[in-house]
């Protein structure tokens, strides 16, 4: 499985002859200026316009002096340099143990409950059967979605070769992707272009032909099967030694599962093998799908050249779910309750994701910045209630005036 934003369904930010593919589009231009624009959820999203110039194309534009813009600009990296300073002492003043040996320690435990869960599957009783699939199935996200996510960050080690190293064995050898387009649709585009129409905007995740059940409920089953082959698509961007080097990592992952259920967990036939590879694989798709579209579509969205600086664009196009056991463990924090804190400072792990939370959210609030938080609960009826305005038609721009 694919780190976020590295979509099964269709890459659009593929780097092509060292471009970035999809010309961002500038959708919504004639809707009036956001002076008060929120989330589709706002009792519990905040994001107001009001008193900050935003944007560095906006002053000649809109008339306004030809400082204001720059000045700003100014305010907002000041802003950045203050938290990265608050958060960079508690880096320092944190343990190794603190930094990646706790993320790595749950990605161990995971490689150690393997061998109880292809034990559990050679019962004939269903209880027994049962706890096999949900631990080979959590153990499996562990790896791919985690172990993935951490890897494409660098954020398991301070070593760029082990990094590199941990890179392939998650995101090719575990999730059957390519390293190089996983990391460059996720880490440069999603996290360079976060809400930035035809970039970072998540809409790689969309699928308009499909009607909200099938989509939010039934499609994610296919996530194992598209994955690969959209891999595979892929393949065609890069070198011919990542290539290959993929295609072995990714045959090596499929077949020691499949080998494993054979001859361990005592399946007889092939199709019996598949079939238990692909509901355990499946397992927690529909988390993961949901996860993704829940904390950045209905967000504000911006054009290329009309986005606000890093902070703001952070605060106001991302947003957190809360802590929940099962998805903080398979996922890890920076994808569910420290998402924000994750966009803001991506290189940090889970754990100090975890962390720094309370200085990010106090901060940003303290300078009355948005700092979006809302249930999964809450998001899903969103979604299945605005599915069309969210997921088939063309988000508008968000012409930001100001922000307070």
């Amino acid at each position: 499985m694919p780190v976020e934003n590295g979509d099964p369904a269709g890459q659009r930010g593929q780097q092509v002859n060292g471009e970035v593919g999809g010309t961002p589009r500038h959708r919504g231009r004639g809707d009036p200026l956001l002076r008060d624009t929120t989330a589709p959820d706002s009792s519990k999203t905040e994001v107001m316009a009001v008193g900050w110039e935003a944007g560095p194309a906006l002053g000649d534009e809109d008339g306004t002096p030809g400082g204001a813009p720059q000045r700003a600009g100014q305010q907002e990296e000041a802003l950045m340099t203050e938290l990265s300073e608050l958060v960079q002492k508690v880096v320092k003043s944190s343990s190794w143990w603190e930094r990646h040996g706790v993320d790595i320690s749950i990605l161990a435990c995971s490689f150690l409950l393997l061998p109880a869960g292809f034990l559990c599957l050679r019962s004939a009783q269903t209880i027994p059967f049962l706890v096999g699939v949900l631990i080979l199935g959590v153990v499996h996200h562990t790896l791919t979605v985690k172990g993935s996510h951490l890897a494409s960050h660098n954020a398991l080690t301070e070593s760029k070769s082990w990094g590199k190293v941990w890179a392939i064995f998650f995101i090719e050898l575990c999730s059957a992707f390519t390293v190089e387009q996983a990391t460059y649709n996720h880490v440069k585009i999603h996290h360079g272009y976060t809400n930035v129409i035809g970039l970072g905007d998540s809409s790689t995740w969309k699928l308009p032909f499909l009607n909200r059940y099938v989509y939010m409920f039934i499609a994610p089953l296919a996530v194992p099967i598209l994955t690969p082959l959209v891999a595979l698509d892929l393949l065609r961007n890069v070198k011919w030694k990542a290539a290959l080097r993929t295609l072995c990592c990714m045959f090596l992952g499929f077949y020691c599962h499949y080998w494993l259920l054979l001859h361990v967990s005592g399946f007889q036939s092939p199709w019996s093998a598949l079939l238990c590879m692909l509901l355990t694989r499946s397992l927690l798709a529909h988390p993961y799908i949901h996860v993704n579209i829940f904390q950045h579509i209905g967000l504000p969205m911006f054009a290329a050249d009309r986005k606000p600086k890093r902070i703001h664009l952070m605060s106001l196009g991302v947003l957190n779910l809360p802590r929940n056991a099962l998805l903080d463990w398979s996922f890890g924090h920076s994808l569910i309750s420290c998402h924000v804190e994750h966009h803001l400072f991506p290189s940090l792990s889970d754990n100090m994701c975890l962390k720094i939370k309370p200085i990010v959210s106090q901060y940003l609030k303290q300078k009355k910045l948005p700092y979006n938080e809302d249930t999964y609960g809450s998001r899903l009826h969103l979604f299945l209630q605005r599915y069309e305005e969210l997921m088939v038609h063309a988000p508008p721009i968000t012409e930001l005036v100001g922000i307070q």
